[in-house]
């Protein structure tokens, strides 16, 4: 269990090296529509995504999460939000989520979680 923890600490580091914080903020943009991170983040159309690594999914208060995203079993870490970033339909079946999805453009996919790494600080 202490190495499991250990593991989930370090994660945000290893999404930071793998990526570019600073692409990863410009593609964030996108996400910004519905999403807001950072000091004084609220809810939007979306949750917003502080504290987002280790957290279980459809958990933070105030959000009307979909039913399907509070059934899902979800706590997001590197892996999980990469998939969901993929495709949040297949991941999470009735999800809220409106957005497509990134597809296969990992460099996407590695940037943007590494700059959300820098807001789980």
């Amino acid at each position: 269990m202490k190495r499991l923890v250990w593991l989930l600490a370090l994660a945000p580091l290893w999404a930071q090296a793998a990526g570019d914080p600073v692409a990863g903020r410009k593609f964030f943009a996108s996400c910004a529509n519905c999403h807001a991170v950072g000091p004084g983040a609220r809810h939007g159309f979306g949750p917003h995504l502080n504290g987002l690594a280790g957290r279980k999914a459809g958990s933070v208060a105030g959000y009307a999460y979909s039913a399907g995203m509070k059934a899902s079993g979800l706590v997001w870490s590197e892996a999980t939000l990469a998939a969901f970033l993929r495709a949040p339909g297949d991941v999470v079946p009735g999800t809220k989520m409106r957005y497509w999805g990134v597809g296969v453009d990992e460099k996407k996919v590695r940037d943007l979680l590494a700059y959300l790494a820098t807001q789980d600080r």
